[in-house]
């Protein structure tokens, strides 16, 4: 799991050192940005269109340079460069940050959101700048969220119709007590792998099934092994773009503004790719013959209620909870 105590191995120190991302012999400023996505992917898409607008905003005078693909590391060595500033950016999904902030684990609740324009509100709001500001402590400033749409079951034997499918299933889960607590909760078993190692994990049988978005299920290639898709949306959980606190002390006020401003308005370029990777990828996941079923959300829903009766000793965290559901009705 990931914590919040920094552990830095020597491969990861080497790696580091060759990153330093701030400054340039020439004058400019360069940030170097690192994250595991396919280049082909939507929020990919949404951080070189940022890295245009800091390019254009700033008249040449600040770069950001994108290697995705994990070409720098996972998502846990990318936000361990991030706390020591050997790394400037980095995209991580915002389930990863609940080590981190408390506040993230209320965004990881299942069904904490009742609609995209519902998540869309509180995460455009003053309450998704509250959240990505929680980080700060631990070096991580979260800049904006980008749509990551909603988390559904894909299967290899069997689809989920019910949370009593579940049973007897391991399910694998991202490194997060929330994901493991939902699953559980829904009779799975939750099995915590790399997302880097989960092709593998379901062709060799170590897990059932995952679950995730439409384009993540697509272009992983997950449907070769997993026929079934059920689309119950238990969870909707932004990616989260965050600057290493260490290197933004570093810049300029102009700087952190051209930064800023280019990552707020990249967010609505993103969530328009999103919405069409999202069709194109279950059009495609269905013509390769994966079967797409729409379970009836409410016994999911009632099911991981308990999850949230954890939160009611926690004044801080239950007032967010119900600042959030407040939204939904707005």
């Amino acid at each position: 799991m990931l914590g919040k105590t920094l552990k830095i191995h020597l491969p990861l120190l080497l790696i580091s050192l060759s990153l330093v991302s701030c400054g340039g012999s020439d004058g400019i400023t360069v940030l170097k940005l690192g994250h595991g996505m396919a280049p082909l992917h939507s929020v990919h898409q949404g951080m070189v269109y940022m890295a245009q607008l800091v390019e254009e905003k700033s008249a040449g005078q600040m770069r950001i340079d994108i290697y995705p693909s994990e070409q720098l590391g996972s998502e846990r060595e990318n936000l361990e460069m991030l706390q020591i500033g050997s790394l400037a950016i980095t995209k991580v999904s915002a389930a990863v940050m609940e080590s981190f902030a408390p506040s993230y684990r209320v965004m990881n609740l299942p069904y904490i959101f009742v609609s995209k324009e519902h998540s869309e509100r509180v995460l455009d709001g003053d309450i998704g700048r509250e959240i990505l500001r929680d980080g700060e402590e631990f070096w991580l400033r979260g800049l904006a969220f980008y749509d990551s749409g909603s988390r559904s079951f894909y299967t290899k034997d069997r689809p989920i119709n019910h949370p009593d499918d579940l049973r007897g299933l391991k399910i694998r889960v991202q490194p997060s007590p929330s994901a493991v607590n939902m699953i559980r909760a829904m009779g799975g078993s939750p099995t915590p792998i790399s997302w880097g190692e989960l092709y593998t994990a379901l062709q060799g049988g170590v897990v059932d099934g995952a679950e995730n978005n439409p384009p993540s299920f697509y272009l992983s290639h997950h449907y070769e092994v997993c026929r079934y898709y059920s689309i119950n949306e238990h969870s909707t959980v932004p990616d989260v773009l965050l600057i290493s606190t260490k290197i933004w002390n570093t810049l300029t006020p102009e700087e952190q503004g051209w930064l800023q401003e280019a990552a707020t308005e990249s967010v609505a370029y993103q969530r328009a790719l999103w919405l069409e990777s999202e069709r194109y990828s279950l059009e495609m996941a269905e013509a390769a013959g994966v079967i797409i079923n729409y379970p009836d959300k409410d016994p999911f829903i009632e099911i991981v209620q308990p999850l949230y009766e954890e939160f009611k000793s926690d004044v801080q965290l239950n007032s967010l909870i119900q600042r959030i559901q407040a939204e939904a009705s707005m």
